[in-house]
């Protein structure tokens, strides 16, 4: 963790973006709880209103009345306080992987983001025990099935209210350790939590937004480096360049195509270089439509971050204290149905570019579409030619991914079920289909890092055929590539290779197009 080099991302109720939960999630920024006096008394003045229903003995959902379905059920006054506790014991009962220390980290961002609003009921003292989890970054082991996405993350974020109040395993000084002893060593007491702040901190969307931001972020990089590929295979396999004709894209006015079109016309020079192959006028699809394909992607991008955003600055707990009205609203905002399309829209588009990039990687590989380039990429010459494959398992386990990410492109909005006795009879699954898109985009990932290998290959090779210079761009990153990946001419592991990319990818390295 390197925060104390960047500024601090301030949680004062107002509007935060993708970029700051994702750079809060990566460690280069840290929390801190905005100190302008009325933000502070906005959340005691909920607090204060919540603790005088209770004196007056109010009827509030979750606070005076059991949870759910149980909502019927009165609580006895000298039993309300346990209330919370119990809230977040039963939940315990997750299952699955854990969340990453870096997801873990957009969740209690989305968790405070939400309950920052000032119409949740909570204290002051909740939000800054929240804020010091990410300061001291004090992280609770949340797993991460358990969720139907209404009522909320309710599973999963059990294990964030039980880990302030000092119970459960936290990850802390890179290692598993309950997390009472991890809070006293950063000199934080557990909690107890007062009336409605379990309630507060579980029955939100918080686990759901959090992945979907780093989701948002991981599926516009993937468009980017998709797009430098397609250059690298445009020119490789001595393709059409103008196919991404700018007077050619002005005829059908989607944006994203036309910014697709545009790199790539950049890449490939193809605005002042002429036209390389004049008998073949068109390319197959995968080479001529990625713009359509790629572009796609662009123009979700923009829609799905206000889907997300919207989400992250939400007040999304049931029910609802409003300070200034005094008044107690009772709804349904820890519903995830945007996350949920949201999500099920970024994997399928991703999965679309995984799919490309397949079929751009199989029309290299094969002699008879590759336009002159040996069988697989492989570099071997002479005798020792027939004893080498080149790329050919590199192609095959790109097939097995994008295989399997075409496979979790299946919506997971759409199979809502009823649970809790029928009173959460209809379920968002936002959780699930933010889970999904992110093991898409894994996915996708390391079709993309095989294809930087191959592009090395494929750019080395024909450059050997002695044709057009390499254009600029594409001669720098053949550069680039070249000092990570060496020429592959006799057969070897490239497994190594791989996962050596996909870190530096997943860090941002090989993301074009910046400015």
């Amino acid at each position: 963790m390197q925060a104390e080099r960047f500024p601090p991302l301030i949680f004062d109720g107002q509007d935060l973006r993708v970029d700051d939960v994702v750079a809060l999630a990566a460690g280069t920024r840290t929390a801190t709880l905005g100190q302008a006096p009325a933000f502070r008394d906005r959340i005691q003045r909920g607090a204060a209103f919540l603790d005088r229903l209770l004196r007056e003995d109010g009827v509030i959902y979750g606070v005076t009345t059991g949870y759910g379905d149980s909502c019927t059920v009165r609580i006895p006054p000298e039993l309300i306080a346990e209330l919370p506790q119990h809230l977040y014991t039963f939940h315990g009962i997750g299952a699955g992987r854990w969340l990453t220390p870096q997801e873990t980290r957009a969740v209690l961002a989305a968790r405070l983001a939400s309950l920052c609003q000032g119409v949740s009921g909570v204290s002051w003292g909740l939000l800054l025990q929240l804020e010091q989890l990410l300061v001291h970054d004090v992280l609770p082991l949340i797993p991460a099935e358990g969720s139907v996405g209404a009522s909320g993350d309710l599973t999963p974020l059990s294990y964030v209210a039980a880990v302030l109040c000092g119970e459960r395993d936290v990850w802390f000084q890179d290692r598993r350790q309950p997390a009472a002893d991890a809070l006293g060593r950063v000199g934080l007491a557990p909690l107890r939590l007062r009336p409605k702040e379990a309630l507060a901190l579980m029955n939100g969307t918080a686990v759901m937004t959090g992945l979907a931001c780093l989701a948002w972020q991981r599926a516009d990089a993937v468009a980017r480096l998709a797009t430098r590929l397609t250059a690298c295979n445009v020119w490789a396999s001595n393709g059409n360049a103008h196919h991404f004709d700018q007077t050619l894209f002005a005829a059908k006015p989607h944006p994203g195509p036309q910014q697709v079109a545009q790199r790539l016309r950049a890449d490939l020079v193809s605005d002042t270089h002429p036209a390389r192959n004049e008998n073949r006028l068109q390319d197959r699809y995968s080479l001529r439509c990625a713009p359509h394909v790629i572009g796609v992607l662009e123009d979700a991008l923009p829609w799905l971050r206000q889907l997300i955003e919207n989400e992250l600055n939400s007040a999304n707990d049931n029910p609802l204290i409003d300070p200034d009205e005094e008044r107690v609203l009772h709804g349904g905002h820890f519903y995830g149905g945007h996350i949920a399309l949201a999500m099920d829209t970024l994997k399928n588009v991703v999965a679309n570019v995984a799919d490309l990039l397949d079929r751009q990687l199989a029309l290299l590989v094969d002699t008879r579409f590759n336009h002159g380039l040996p069988a697989n990429l492989s570099a071997a010459t002479g005798p020792r030619a027939a004893i080498n494959h080149g790329l050919k398992a590199l192609q095959i386990s790109v097939s097995a991914w994008t295989a399997e990410a075409l496979k979790q492109t299946m919506p997971a909005s759409v199979f809502s079920r009823s649970t809790e006795c029928h009173n959460q009879d209809k379920v968002s699954m936002g959780t699930i289909a933010a889970r999904d898109a992110l093991r898409v985009l894994e996915l996708t990932e390391q079709v993309l890092a095989a294809m930087l290998i191959a592009a090395r290959q494929a750019l080395a090779l024909r450059l050997s055929l002695g044709k057009l210079p390499l254009p600029a761009p594409l001669a720098a990153f053949l550069e680039r590539l070249s000092a990570e990946i060496a020429l592959v001419e006799e057969d070897r592991c490239l497994d190594a290779d791989l996962q050596r990319l996909l870190t530096g990818m997943r860090a941002g390295k090989w993301n074009p197009y910046h400015a």
